[in-house]
């Protein structure tokens, strides 16, 4: 077991991290400052760059790399900021890599290639407002009607909400109770019947578009589905390559916080010395030197161990899980040690702060993924509704 990454892996993580570095931290600011997303300009960029569709097979325009490869890159943009790195996270973990699994042949011609090139975002809408960790709950309908589906309905909490080009929708496709009645959909931004409330203002996440979805009699070729009812057990494990993808923007933030602090440490002199000189200084260091570092392994172990398929929902749920934590425990600490200059919107750490707390909230709340790390343990789903 080598847990060293292969040279190429190496040279494209620098490549990332040089990119990044060099070009995002300003626009990352505009997006905190206006809450407004990337470019669309940006994004044909990163894929001009081959930042986007890192683990899609060649055939439908990725580079054909891994999940780790993917991953590597992920976390070099997230620790510039969230917003910055929400593209390319959904452009190699989000809801593309279930249509690039389970739609068909011409669907997936649509739309993964025309992601890899920059030219369409895809979201997942999955909440809504009586559904949220208890999502088998979603009331949304889509009916087949001849060559067409009609979809009713309302989504919330869509991260990309309003801006993203099309969205993978979980919606009812049977009269069957719970999850065997449910399916998805894909459904471009422009089909009739879809608008969208006003953006949310939130905690954080500045930059990372959400908003409500209406979904009055929209209508889209039959072609779009995804998966029919029935599927969601193939949908959650789509999507636990996604928790994948959360669990590297929350550890982002920590890693990223880690970097800036160090340096500050050395830099911020009190009492006639660098702080970095002080034993709790040090010793807090260390703390937050491991917490990264674990989270960092759990993820890799799971990108790895993925690679001819789609990730366990153990593995995946006990990464997610510990890298939402650390990164909360990570990034306060972070801010504690910088003071006022922590503390101040110029900055930027305490929206490392902000952000990790998103992070534990979407995609599966933290403790939603401690019940899924205790059912794999003991082999059954806990029903909550008794």
């Amino acid at each position: 077991m080598d847990f060293r990454l292969s040279e190429d892996q190496a040279q494209l993580r620098e490549a990332a991290r040089a990119f990044a570095r060099a070009e995002l931290p300003g626009i990352a600011r505009a997006c905190e400052a206006t809450a407004e997303p990337p470019s669309h300009d940006l994004v044909r960029r990163y894929a001009e760059m081959g930042f986007l569709g890192v683990n899609i097979p060649e055939a439908y325009g990725g580079l054909g790399l891994g999940n780790l490869e993917a991953l590597l890159i992920v976390e070099e943009f997230a620790k510039i900021s969230s917003a910055v790195a929400f593209p390319i996270f959904e452009s190699c973990v989000g809801p593309v890599k279930a249509i690039e699994h389970f739609g068909s042949e011409t669907l997936k011609r649509r739309v993964v290639p025309a992601v890899c090139r920059g030219e369409m975002v895809v979201a997942i809408a999955m909440s809504e407002p009586d559904a949220g960790s208890a999502l088998t709950d979603l009331k949304t309908r889509a009916v087949i009607r001849g060559d067409r589906v009609v979809l009713n309905g309302m989504k919330r909490w869509c991260s990309g909400g309003g801006h993203a080009d099309g969205y993978l929708i979980y919606c009812r496709m049977s009269e069957d109770e719970g999850a065997r009645g449910i399916g998805a959909v894909f459904v471009e931004k422009g089909s009739p019947g879809v608008t969208f409330g006003p953006q949310e203002s939130l905690m954080g996440f500045r930059g990372v578009p959400s908003s409500d979805i209406f979904l009055d009699d929209a209508e889209v070729p039959r072609d779009n589905i995804v998966v029919p009812a029935g599927g969601f057990k193939k949908l959650m494990e789509a999507f636990d390559l996604e928790r994948c993808g959360n669990a590297t923007m929350a550890l982002g933030q920590a890693s990223g916080a880690l970097e800036d602090v160090l340096a500050y440490v050395q830099e911020r002199r009190q009492f006639g010395k660098p702080i970095v000189d002080f034993q709790a200084v040090q010793l807090r260091l260390a703390e937050m030197q491991m917490k990264v570092e674990a989270a960092r392994l759990l993820i890799h172990r799971v990108a790895c161990n993925s690679e001819l398929g789609l990730p366990s929902i153990l593995d995946s749920s006990v990464a997610k899980c510990f890298a939402n934590e650390i990164a909360r425990e990570v990034t306060g600490s972070a801010v504690q040690m910088m003071g006022a200059y922590g503390y101040s919107k110029e900055f930027g750490m305490e929206r490392r702060m902000r952000d990790a707390w998103g992070w534990g909230i979407a995609g599966g709340a933290i403790d939603i993924q401690k019940v899924n790390i205790a059912s794999a343990m003991v082999g059954r789903r806990f029903d909550q509704r008794r």
